[in-house]
Parts: structure tokens; C-alpha cells; sequence
């Protein structure tokens, strides 16, 4: 069997795990995985064997005869397809705005991950476009959080995957967001707001702190509407949910949100309620044919 790229091929959108075999007293191959993953049972591995989830690096199935004797394979990778048992639908559609050979712009809706992580992986952009598309290679350029709306590009083609990814690293892709918060009079705008964001001691918050500038957003307000305004916001830098904790720092929470400047319960998901924040527009000078690329969310937010 030939692997592309030395990896089982996706299956229903979802690419194979790697994990190296380092050497070790394991008596057999299970009791490895069990002691290097102690979150799922031997149960779970014995059932994933049995259904031809876990592969060898030869390409052939490991069975769970096989893992639960000795002698332990070192020294080799093991692939396997992670699943998210009882991982509920998300009732919301993402959209391809633009495909070509090598570029691919969704418009994502709020509440879906854009990557597998933690308790999501059918239920995620990139694993539900690979199931659709066929598009086996497809990565995202950029991500945006799972509570936020809006616009993310992905690559196809991994030849040319580098000089897309260099737009965001230079900062040559002109993004704008629109959010919905509460309005203050007292405050002027347009405002530049600059400070230094790091962890704030929970790995799902981040705050402003002393010290060296790491993140600027322009913000401008576009409409008033009672106490609560629609504003323009263009990050210059992109640091993680930079545009919520430099709205909090304003005193403009943003509408809905369940982290800033409260932290909800797990789980605590409501639908009708979703976090008033959109990626609105990306405006870029495509590498590949040096023309000038303009995309917009066909979304909008609940003012």
C-alpha cells in the first residue's frame, strides 16, 4: 500500500493520528497505548483494532491479538483514527464563498470549530469540507475562534501553502471585523487601542498587562442604536482573542460573550445567543497571480 505523504488516507473527512513507539518495558503494544493515552480505556483501543482503526507503519491493521502480546514494536509509528464519542450536531451550515487551485474561503457560522480539538472533530469545518470535498490536503491559513462568525481561508495545495501562510506572518492580509457591544458616549473614535495580552492564568483567557506592545486593533464605531453600537474593528496584530479582551478593556464587552468579561460553565452553549463578533472582510494581493483578492462574510450580526 502507498501512503500519500507516508499517512493512511482520510477517512469521511477525519486524517489519521501519529504516534511514535518509543522504546520502553511495555509487555505489548496495548499496554503502551494505554499508559500513553490514560484517557482511553483498553476497551476503546480493543474496539478501534477490531474495526481496522489502528495501522501499522507497513500499512497493515494492527488486530488486538496482535497488540496484546508481546513483543512491544519500539522504534515504530502507529496511525490511528481519533473519534469523539457522543459528539453532538451542530445545527449551522458553513459556506464556500471562492475555490480555486489552490485557495478556499469559507463563511463560517458561529459555534463550529474550524479545527478538531478536545470534545469537536466531525463537527468541525475543516473535517466536514475534507468529507464534501474530497480535499484531502486542505489546512487552514488562519483560524478564528469557535464562538466567532465570519470568514477563514484554507489551503490546498501544499507546494504553494507557504506563500499564503507568509500573508499573515507579514501582515499583508487587511482583515475587519464587526461586533455589537454596549455604546459609551464618553469615548472618541476612532480609537487605536495598544497593549500587551498574555494568558491570564486560565489556558482560556488572556488579559491586558505592563509591558511591550503585542497587540493593536483600530476601532471605529459604525452605528448607535440605543445603548448598544456596531463597530468596525481592524486587528493589526493577531493575537489570541485579541479583539474581545481590547473591546473589555474599552469597557464594551462584546454582546454574548461567554469568556470576557465572565467565564461561563462548560457546556453552557445557547444557540440563540451567539457571540456578537464577525469576520467581515479579508483584502490581500494573492501570491500566486498577483491580484487583488477582496472577500466578504455574507453574514450579519443581531443588532
Amino acid at each position: 500500500m502507498i501512503w500519500k505523504q507516508n499517512r493512511p488516507p482520510t477517512r469521511n473527512g477525519v486524517g489519521a493520528s501519529c504516534v511514535s513507539l518509543p522504546a520502553g518495558q511495555w509487555p505489548n503494544l496495548l499496554d503502551f497505548l494505554t499508559a500513553r493515552f490514560p484517557t482511553i480505556t483498553r476497551q476503546t483501543w480493543l474496539a478501534r483494532m477490531a474495526r481496522g482503526d489502528v495501522i501499522n507503519e507497513r500499512g497493515e491493521p494492527v488486530t488486538p491479538e496482535r497488540a496484546s502480546q508481546p513483543p512491544y514494536p519500539a522504534h515504530q509509528r502507529l496511525f490511528y483514527y481519533r473519534e469523539v464519542p457522543n459528539e453532538p450536531h451542530i445545527p449551522f451550515e458553513e459556506v464556500v464563498l471562492f475555490e480555486d487551485a489552490h485557495l478556499l474561503v469559507v463563511d463560517k457560522p458561529h459555534f463550529l470549530p474550524v479545527v478538531p480539538s478536545g470534545g469537536y472533530l466531525t463537527e468541525t469545518v475543516l473535517v466536514r469540507l475534507k468529507d464534501k470535498l474530497g480535499l484531502d490536503d486542505l489546512v487552514p491559513i488562519h483560524r478564528i475562534d469557535r464562538d466567532t462568525a465570519g470568514l477563514v481561508m484554507f489551503s490546498k495545495q501544499p507546494a504553494t501553502r507557504a506563500a499564503y501562510c507568509a500573508l499573515f506572518s507579514q501582515h499583508a492580509v487587511h482583515k475587519t471585523y464587526e461586533a455589537i457591544a454596549p455604546w459609551r458616549a464618553d469615548l472618541v473614535f476612532p480609537v487605536t487601542r495598544q497593549s500587551r495580552i498574555k494568558e491570564a492564568g486560565h489556558f482560556m483567557l488572556q488579559h491586558e498587562v505592563d509591558g511591550t506592545v503585542n497587540a493593536i486593533t483600530r476601532i471605529d464605531v459604525l452605528e448607535v442604536r440605543g445603548n448598544l453600537a456596531r463597530y468596525q474593528l481592524k486587528p493589526v496584530t493577531g493575537q489570541r482573542h485579541q479583539l474581545r479582551v481590547h473591546m473589555l478593556g474599552l469597557g464594551l464587552p462584546l454582546l454574548n460573550d461567554g469568556l470576557y468579561p465572565a467565564l461561563t460553565p462548560e457546556g453552557s452553549v445557547n444557540y440563540a445567543k451567539p457571540l456578537q463578533l464577525l469576520a467581515k472582510e479579508l483584502d490581500f494581493v494573492d501570491p500566486m497571480n498577483g491580484m487583488a483578492r477582496r472577500f466578504v462574510s455574507a453574514r450579519t450580526l443581531n443588532f
